[in-house]
């Protein structure tokens, strides 16, 4: 599956906001926000800025939510299409999507420290949907589907460290987890106020509406 193999803090570097793709990371000094990194082309010394036109506003509002949910943009016009479909608003429809993928719900759980690393935690085949190995990270999270490790993962060291860091972690009110077994719940649809980071769907929307 193709990816973005590179730099991530030069993805928040253009957006000039924290899309938190390094996760601890993301919190300390070191990241390149913190450190006042200059826009990828522009001189630190540079005053000149060029004038973003009203198309590259909704661009990089769409790239942002791409970036943030690490998908591409072929899948992402599938998301957007299969939200046009549905009832309500668009937009809406679209960020409860995004935020209803089994990757996004495994690190919004706590159970990984990035969507990233969420991603490779789904395809190894530790993760189960209602009790069935679940591989997909695209996958569509329901109401009501409960979320675990499987029993021969939870042997893993790799579990040991994910239970301890799940613990200081806190889910949003839209999904339930038990940190001592690692099992979570969904017990409501996702939000626009759930989102930790704004993005503006009604850009988006005008972007693939022009």
């Amino acid at each position: 599956m193709a990816r973005y193999h590179g730099p991530v803090c030069r993805l928040c570097r253009r957006q000039g906001a924290k899309l938190f793709l390094k996760g601890e990371r993301c919190y300390t000094q070191k990241c390149a926000i913190e450190r006042r990194r200059p826009v990828p082309g522009e001189q630190a010394n540079s005053r000149r800025r060029r004038r973003v036109s009203e198309w590259g506003i909704h661009l990089r509002e769409k790239q942002k939510a791409r970036h943030v949910y690490g998908v591409l943009e072929a899948q992402f016009r599938r998301h957007y299409a299969e939200a046009t479909r549905q009832r309500g608003a668009a937009g809406e429809n679209l960020l409860r999507i995004l935020e209803s993928r089994l990757d996004n719900v495994v690190y919004r759980l706590g159970w990984a420290e990035s969507r990233k690393e969420a991603r490779q935690v789904v395809t190894h085949g530790h993760i189960s949907v209602n009790g069935r190995r679940a591989r997909t990270p695209s996958s569509h999270i329901k109401v009501g589907d409960a979320i675990s490790w499987m029993e021969r993962s939870k042997k893993s060291t790799l579990y040991e460290i994910v239970q301890h860091q799940a613990r200081r972690r806190t889910p949003p009110t839209w999904l339930e987890m038990n940190a001592d077994a690692l099992e979570g719940k969904v017990s409501r649809d996702p939000e626009r106020a759930d989102l930790d980071i704004r993005i503006d769907d009604r850009l988006i929307v005008e972007f693939y509406s022009r």
